[in-house]
This record gives C-alpha cells, structure tokens and sequence, in this order.
C-alpha cells in the first residue's frame, strides 16, 4: 500500500520521506547473532527463469502490542511504557513462490522454557522455566520474543512485525471498516464489545475490541479469542484487495500513514523500498490461499489456567515450517 502510494503521489519525494520516516525498527540479527536455527533454503526448480522478485519460503513473527504508551493507545485500553505486553502472536509462514501461507496463532498463555535473551541496555535476562509466552516481550521486548519462538519451534524467523493498538484501530478506519461475521453473539464488557451472532461491518475501534475479546466467547479463555483473530486477518486481507486504493488518493494515504506509523520491525524490512519489494512478491497471495492454525495445545498440568504445547502436533507442525 504505501508503495502504491509513492507510485501515484505527485510529491514523491516527500512522501517517500514521511512514510520512511514513520517506520521502527529492531536489529534481530544484531542482537542474537549466529545462535539461531538455520535460514531456510529453496532450491529454484529446473529450466525456470529467475524472477526479479524474491520468491523463497518466509518465517514471520507478527505481534499485536499495546507497548507504546501515549494518549491515543490509553484510550484504546493500550498498556504504558512500564507495562509491555505481546497478547497476540501469530507466525507467518510463506510457502516457496508466495502464493499460499500458513498462520499458526500462539496461545500467549502457553507456558514455555524463556530463553536467556539479550538486553539493549547490556547484559542479559534469566531463563524461565514454565514462564508465560508472552513474558518473553515484557522482559526483553522483540528480541526476546523472537528468540523464544525460534527456541520453542526451531524454526528461524527471517522477519519480524509490530503492531500497535492505535495503529491498527486507524488502519482499519483508513480501509473504510473490515466486514467479520461472528458465529456466535459476543458480549464483553471487558473489551466493550456487543455483537449479535451475524455479519458485521466494523469500525477500527470494534475492530480492536473484537481482536481483544475473550471474555463474552467460549470458556472466556485466550483459545477462543484466537478463532475471532485469525477471522479478522482474513478479513482485512480480503478488504485490502477490494479497495481500489489508486483511485481515491487521501485514502491511500491516510491507509498508508497509518499502516508505517504504526509498525515496528526488524531491519530486514524498516524502508519503504524494502516493503515494497516485500509486498510486490505477495502479489499472487490471497485471502483464499491464506491457512489459519493454532499451535496444538493441552491444558497445563500445574495450573488449569495455562496450556503446554501438545505433542508430538506440535512439533509435527514446526517441523513443515522448516
């Protein structure tokens, strides 16, 4: 989107800038060093011509934070700069050629082995035995959740994606609302959200609410809230390919601010040029040929309000990630 945008803007240059300017980065690679599960490597088939584009499997980790303080994420129900958290956690994986992808949602209450993890600040954190997953974020922010995934899965992630509460709430009202249909109603005082069972089209607002939701569906756990995420990721991916952005040029910017202003990633993907490569290779990538899993799971032996990967599923399912 915000390469369409540079395309079709008069002041490019400007443009360019601002957009270049709003995205955030973290050095991954820097900061854990060689001390990682190996890059996948795809071998190009014989007699086909190389692509401009790169076209080879990737691994993303996708988080949903409230880390940022400030009075728009406050607002939202975002957490302050003392109190970072990672509730949503979803790994991307791109098959060879980009034209079909794998989401596999992880539980934030899964109780992992944390990894001893960098610090920017030096030195390094503990490592936690029976830890939260999402803790990983809270003690060592991006860097300690990517390497705790890759410790867990063994499997590399060769990007990384953040994600804001404000953000996306303006994303979404910058696409002109996403429609989601529920299956069941959703009554959550928690997230604010009330929703009769049915087709809904929602703001950015209930948007968020619906991604935080957990306590008016199911047993109230973060199980369920999962099935309302991955519904909501298709549904803005279907939404993004319907809008003809070109078109209509406030939106597109208005889309395309909001989409840079609230992303942090790692250096592989912290420029314009770099995005706009990244999404023209995704161009054969829809909706329909997006898969949304949740890593297998049981109910934790030491507290029934936790989870443990179940096995050997969940290995099973790493394992075809590799």
């Amino acid at each position: 989107m915000a390469g369409l945008l540079v395309l079709g803007a008069g002041a490019a240059g400007w443009v360019y800038w601002h957009l270049d300017s709003n995205i955030k980065s973290v050095d991954i690679n820097q900061a854990l060093g060689d001390d990682r599960p190996a890059r996948a490597v795809t071998t190009p088939s014989p007699g086909v011509s190389e692509s401009p584009l790169p076209t080879g499997s990737l691994n993303i980790l996708v988080l949903g934070s409230d880390s940022r303080s400030g009075k728009e994420n406050k607002a939202l129900g975002g957490g302050s700069s003392s109190g970072a958290r990672s509730d949503t956690a979803m790994v991307v994986h791109i098959d060879a050629g980009r034209k079909d992808a794998t989401i596999v949602s992880i539980p934030r209450d899964t109780l992992v082995t944390r990894p001893s993890c960098p610090l920017k600040s030096g030195g390094s954190t503990a490592a936690a035995y029976n830890a939260m997953f999402n803790s990983a974020y809270s003690v060592g922010g991006p860097v300690c959740a990517v390497k705790t995934v890759e410790s867990i899965t063994g499997v590399r992630m060769d990007h990384y994606i953040e994600i804001d509460f404000s953000g996306f709430a303006k994303l979404v009202n910058a696409l002109g609302g996403v429609t989601v249909t529920t299956d069941q109603n959703i009554d959550d005082d928690d997230s604010h959200l009330h929703l009769a069972a049915g087709t809904h089209h929602l703001d950015g607002k209930q948007a968020l609410a619906l991604a935080r939701t957990r306590h008016g569906i199911g047993d109230g756990s973060d199980l369920g809230r999962i099935g309302l995420q991955q519904k909501l990721v298709k549904a803005l991916l279907e939404q993004i390919s319907s809008t003809n952005l070109l078109t209509d040029p406030a939106r597109l910017y208005s889309v395309a601010d909001a989409l840079t202003d609230s992303l942090t990633t790692d250096t592989g993907l912290d420029s314009i040029s770099e995005l706009v490569g990244f999404g023209r290779s995704l161009e054969g990538l829809t909706a329909q040929h997006l898969k949304t899993v949740m890593m297998p799971v049981v109910t934790a032996p030491s507290d029934p309000n936790r989870v443990v990967a179940k096995e050997p599923a969940a290995s099973d399912l790493w394992e075809s990630l590799r």
